[in-house]
């Protein structure tokens, strides 16, 4: 019976996460020559090849792919393991990552994360800024333990926790004229200076799907990479933008920037979720932090 070499795996691992043997070596600061001796023992002990070398790096077999898995639900059962047994302890230790969008941290700093930090202090969080398609990508790879995403293409990977109905809507500044339609529809929207995000974001894709469906094309003044710059544009006065109501909660309160509901079911029917890899154990941390979120978060309450 084969027992596997776990620094094999884990180099295995690092292999596939970064294309090739050199810039795992980088990153690991290790000669390339032990990662290649590594792989090639593992390969000699089991008789078949894990990834073939080619223009592209070093590409995974399909033996290589289920090693890797395997390796991921390993490391992914020990975290959950060793969360249980800090469980026994109240909570008391622990740490979360979480990719975010940037269109959800208005909502998740103003009081959600706050309070959990102060409810478990020694609970560490590691937030990292992602677009839906990165933050999905770092998901199924295992580099964070929660997602949260907006309008993400649906992925079997992946395990939706927590979804609420969120509309794309249209963002103005106060008395547009676009303000006063109703019912508003997709082709007067196009006659105004207009910023659009990357097709990156859940945002993106789906302007891009009604365009497709609508058979216009939009002519953006801005495309951005940044929520931020979005918003931005819009209370400057300079045009409008597609964003949900929620993210520029406070704006509107604040009477500086108005919200214009779109009826089209691709806009309509758009939603925020929470995410994680599934078939993964989560950890008694990322467990208690998405109840908390459920319950803290304008966009999942």
């Amino acid at each position: 019976m084969w027992k596997l070499n776990p620094r094999a795996l884990k180099y295995l691992n690092e292999v596939a996460r970064f294309g090739s043997l050199r810039k795992v070596a980088a990153h690991l600061n290790v000669d390339v020559s032990a990662i290649s001796r590594q792989l090639a023992q593992l390969e000699e002990e089991l008789g078949t090849a894990v990834g073939m070398r080619s223009g592209q790096g070093f590409v995974l077999t399909q033996v290589g792919e289920e090693l890797v898995a395997l390796f991921r639900q390993q490391k992914a059962s020990e975290a959950a393991a060793l969360s249980r047994i800090e469980a026994l302890q109240s909570l008391k230790r622990g740490r979360v990552s979480i990719a975010v969008g940037e269109g959800f941290i208005a909502d998740l700093i103003s009081a959600p994360l706050q309070a959990f930090m102060a409810r478990y202090p020694g609970i560490q969080i590691s937030v990292e800024m992602a677009g839906a398609n990165e933050a999905t990508r770092l998901v199924k790879e295992d580099r964070v333990d929660l997602a949260l995403v907006y309008a993400p293409s649906p992925d079997a990977e992946l395990y939706s926790h927590v979804v609420t109905r969120q509309p794309l809507e249209l963002i103005t500044p106060p008395g547009h004229p676009l303000t006063r339609l109703a019912p508003l529809s997709i082709r007067q929207i196009s006659g105004y200076p207009l910023a659009l995000i990357d097709q990156q974001f859940g945002m993106g894709q789906l302007v891009s799907l009604v365009e497709e469906l609508e058979h216009i094309r939009f002519e953006p003044q801005l495309r951005t990479n940044s929520v931020a710059v979005l918003k931005n544009f819009v209370l400057s006065g300079m045009g409008v933008t597609f964003m949900p109501g929620l993210t520029v909660h406070s704006e509107i309160k604040q009477g500086r920037i108005a919200c214009v509901p779109v009826p089209h079911p691709v806009l309509a029917g758009a939603s925020a979720h929470i995410v994680s890899h599934k078939g993964r154990e989560l950890t008694v941390s990322a467990e208690a932090l998405i109840n908390h979120l459920h319950d803290g978060m304008l966009f999942f309450n």
